[in-house]
């Protein structure tokens, strides 16, 4: 679907309610679920290569087609940078080794961060080429811009990606995707509605001993599904201000256009140099930051990338708390574990504690007959002994892009769906949120995923969304 003029997407926002588009998405996924209950492991794998069988219905712009002499995108597709820092060139890096993708042009509101893009970006090509920005609109005004990287503070990542969307651009943008429950269902809305090829930076959905684990969950091979465990971090956040400093000038860093919907606060070098994270206005918390990725893969294993738990619990409300430096949280006491049920009765276990060493985001699937373990090493273990003959993989970081990246770039030919679309990582996210909404508040929430929002619990619901700071909206 392409944008209508007469219904610019900036007139209005959207409700907390399931849009058609959504539901296309949703029932799409629905599909996907259902078909790959009867996969072989070698077909189930091919599948998650090509991210499935089902095409978005599009509607191809002039360009796409090659028209007016643009260059088709089976050919060469054109890609911008917006807030594009450190794990955002490390994602570029993976982009520029492609030969049908050029890197053109980089907005950043900070210049040394956009001087370094440019750096790395001219240097891989052999020239000047790369145009420089400091607002993400110039990027989204250029009409031979097919794609855009997506690489900034959690804050920005719904509102420049809809904006992206509206644009006519696709869009791979890093996790997490949303800071809120609304924000989740914006996001997949607005990339429904505008018919764009989205993909989340949760590679790990695109890397083979994940998909492996998906594969034994599917197909029936652990037993009966009955766990999914999801590695996360201690899960709150505060809310203090660093000391105020004196504003640097707009060129060097828009400090206004840096918050963007967030609520104003003073200054701080530490905020624009990665120190953001623990402060609950930019950041959701150790469940959003690693459960965007392990969330999202538990609930692939379980089926239920078209929904969320419908119900959220813990054993110990005591939990740990964020601190600014969000690193400090990975000493913390290891006794974080929150709990969810999905409605085909299998439980979400949140924990920070009690893994095999495997890597990070580690995950584990447990059924009647057999369990799987693995993480960002690559390394798998399974119970019981039977199974280790599946564990025919190639081993990769789980937090190298390359792949995922790759799966983006063929489905913005083919007009596919992604392997990490929106519906998937909104889902995803909507279950850490709302995993960090039990966590604030400490007592049990029941869930009801079809209308986003809690049962008899009204201090909850108003926890689903925060409100923008002005003039932002979409």
């Amino acid at each position: 679907m392409v944008d209508d003029p007469r219904f610019p997407l900036s007139a209005f926002r959207f409700p907390l309610s399931r849009k058609p588009g959504f539901e296309i998405l949703r029932t799409m996924c629905k599909e996907e679920a259902d078909m790959s209950q009867a996969f072989s492991r070698r077909r189930f794998l091919k599948s998650v290569a090509v991210a499935g069988a089902v095409a978005v219905p599009h509607v191809l712009p002039g360009r796409v087609l090659g028209k007016d002499g643009a260059v088709a995108p089976s050919e060469r597709i054109t890609l911008g940078g917006i807030g594009v820092g450190n794990r955002g060139s490390y994602v570029l890096s993976r982009f520029l080794p492609n030969a049908d993708v050029q890197m053109v042009a980089d907005a950043d509101l900070q210049r040394s961060r956009r001087e370094r893009v440019k750096e790395m970006v001219d240097k891989h090509y052999g020239n000047t080429d790369c145009v420089l920005y400091r607002e993400m609109d110039d990027i989204l005004q250029r009409d031979d811009i097919d794609a855009v990287l997506i690489t900034t503070g959690d804050r920005w990542h719904t509102l420049a990606s809809i904006l992206a969307a509206k644009a006519g651009k696709d869009i791979y943008c890093e996790k997490p995707c949303s800071m809120t429950i609304e924000e989740s269902r914006m996001l997949a809305d607005g990339i429904a509605r505008y018919g764009r090829v989205y993909q989340a930076g949760t590679q790990r959905r695109s890397i083979e001993n994940f998909q492996l684990a998906a594969y034994l969950a599917h197909s029936g091979k652990l037993g009966e599904l009955k766990e999914v465990h999801a590695n996360i971090l201690a899960p709150l956040t505060h809310n203090p201000w660093l000391p105020a400093e004196p504003e640097p000038a707009i060129d060097e860093c828009d400090w206004d256009r840096w918050l963007g919907p967030c609520p104003w606060r003073p200054y701080n070098s530490a905020y624009v140099s990665g120190g953001w994270r623990g402060f609950t206005d930019f950041h959701g918390g150790g469940v959003l930051e690693w459960g965007s990725h392990t969330i999202d893969l538990c609930q692939f294993a379980a089926g239920m990338d078209d929904s969320a738990p419908v119900e959220f619990w813990a054993d110990d409300y005591n939990f740990g708390i964020y601190h600014s430096d969000w690193r400090t949280t990975m000493a913390a006491p290891k006794t974080n574990v929150i709990y969810g049920r999905y409605s085909n009765g299998v439980k979400l276990v949140m924990r920070d504690g009690g893994w095999q060493g495997l890597g990070t985001c580690s995950v584990k699937y447990v059924g009647t007959e057999g369990w799987i373990e693995t993480g960002d090493s690559g390394a798998i273990q399974v119970a019981p002994d039977s199974l280790r003959r599946e564990l025919t993989v190639v081993t990769m970081a789980g937090t190298d892009p390359s792949t995922h990246v790759r799966n983006f770039l063929d489905c913005v030919k083919s007009r596919q769906l992604s392997r990490a679309h929106a519906l998937a990582a909104a889902q995803a996210h909507v279950a850490a949120h709302a995993a960090y909404i039990m966590a604030t508040l400490g007592r049990p929430l029941k869930f009801d995923p079809k209308t986003d929002t809690f049962l008899n619990d009204a201090e909850a619901n108003k926890m689903r969304c925060r409100a923008w700071r002005q003039p932002w909206h979409v």
